[in-house]
């Protein structure tokens, strides 16, 4: 008689515990996580005057005694299940910057705003898609004698888009050296975007805040390249942010201006290194801000968010510039399922990671991600919300708040994560049930309102 796979018997094994019941509400409360955090211990909750018990709640009674709770990774690749919930918060983080809501006004939307894509430079010319891989018409070639074009119309999707012509050229040092820096030089850029606003009306820089203030949220998105770019949303303020006006002289023509300028001019400088000198690091030639508008004249807020929160939870291993895990030796970098760019890329990093001048950067810890070590979304302060304030507010519509005459004490560890083969099936359809049954209710909405 054959033997059922492994996971099969344990998830028979599951269904058959008593607390089977109890364990898929756990399940389900976390919305199907792939990897849930195990933690055991205590909540007590009393009256804050008389002192009397109101409510405890232990983990002993439940199944395995512990309590699953939500892993909250972000990437998709990870856990389906929370970077759904992630992307939902970042759709409202990004969307309450520019429509209003989440104690942001809706005077927001009718503020200068942009929505402004930084690109890297070029490191060298690689396949391209769209009918733009097209052989030069004098039949160049590069130095090592291979053509500067390859005469394919390369579709959208093909592996071979975004690798390089001759990997001989590439410049992979520069590549990963920009990598490292681009966060500092979108730092460098919102400074100067300040000062050019500034000089632009006759304040003097240093006090720019006192009449005006720049917000912002940004993403980051590896292209076919394997090189990240920057998607921004940009919007001018009063001195007091999203609560407060700008002054008269605040368009979005200055705006745009000032964001052009500042990113042809911007650069940040690597340090000397005798065997690869001095990179001087700046934004590519491929600058867009487009101006958002109230009506259907540009870019729709709505369409905006959703952009933004879909590419952030998008691991490097799902868009095939990089992985989502850090590599710690030199066989998993020469190992990793890579394209052969990306294993350069990431040999790059640690050849380069392992130069004292560089140790600064880390660069070995980040190969795994091509030595970029921004985060994938950053805002500025006053831009709108918080995800901490997100997750309160629905810690707070599910009741799991502290009100002010009560005082809560809680009691927890550690005690593991992750599933066991059953387990992880069993969650995975849980979470696609779920994920079925919110397309579900967003097309029956759709479906009214054009009704």
């Amino acid at each position: 008689m054959r033997q059922l796979p492994e996971t099969d018997r344990d998830a028979i094994r599951l269904a058959q515990d008593p607390q089977f019941s109890r364990w898929l509400e756990q399940i389900t409360a976390t919305g199907g996580c792939a990897h849930p955090i195990h933690l055991s211990g205590s909540t007590t909750t009393l009256d804050r005057a008389t002192g009397e018990i109101l409510h405890h709640y232990d983990t002993r009674n439940e199944p395995g005694e512990r309590l699953l709770v939500r892993c909250r990774n972000r990437r998709a690749t990870i856990c389906p299940a929370c970077s759904r919930l992630h992307a939902g918060d970042t759709y409202h983080l990004v969307r309450a910057g520019l429509l209003g809501g989440k104690n942001v006004p809706p005077a927001v939307r009718y503020r200068p705003r942009l929505f402004v894509t930084l690109t890297a430079p070029s490191f060298g010319p690689v396949h391209r898609a769209g009918g733009q891989c097209r052989p030069r018409r004098d039949g160049g070639t590069c130095e090592h004698g291979r053509s500067l074009g390859c005469g394919t119309l390369h579709a959208p999707d093909p592996p071979i888009v975004g690798q390089p012509l001759c990997s001989d050229c590439y410049d992979y040092t520069g590549h990963v050296l920009w990598h490292a820096h681009a966060s500092k030089l979108w730092d460098r850029f919102v400074i100067d975007v300040r000062r050019r606003l500034a000089s632009s009306v006759g304040i003097v820089q240093s006090h720019f805040a006192d009449h005006a203030r720049l917000s912002f949220a940004r993403v980051a998105e590896y292209q076919k390249r394997a090189a990240v770019h920057v998607h921004a949303v940009v919007r001018l303020d009063g001195p007091a942010g999203s609560a407060d006006e700008p002054p008269a002289w605040a368009t979005v023509q200055l705006l745009t201006d000032a964001v052009r300028k500042s990113a042809r001019r911007v650069l940040v400088r690597s340090s000397y290194s005798p065997a690869v000198g001095e990179q001087a690091l700046r934004w590519g030639d491929q600058i867009d801000a487009r101006p958002l508008h109230t009506d259907s004249d540009g870019p729709r807020d709505d369409a905006v968010a959703a952009y933004v929160a879909k590419y952030v939870t998008k691991g490097a291993s799902e868009t095939g510039a990089g992985l989502d895990h850090p590599l710690t030796t030199w066989a998993e970098v020469e190992s990793a399922p890579v394209s052969a760019h990306v294993r350069i890329l990431m040999g790059t990093c640690w050849r380069l990671g392992g130069l004292t001048e560089y140790a600064p950067l880390r660069l070995r810890a980040w190969t795994h991600t091509l030595g970029y070590r921004g985060h994938i979304l950053t805002k500025s302060r006053a831009y709108s919300t918080t995800y901490a304030a997100l997750r309160a507010e629905r810690a707070h519509h599910v009741g799991h708040n502290d009100a002010p005459d009560v005082i809560t004490e809680r009691n927890w560890r550690y005690v593991g994560s992750g599933h066991t083969p059953g387990a992880a099936l069993i969650a995975a359809g849980v979470a696609e049930d779920l994920a079925s049954n919110r397309e579900a209710v967003r097309d029956e909405r759709k479906g009214g309102e054009r009704a």
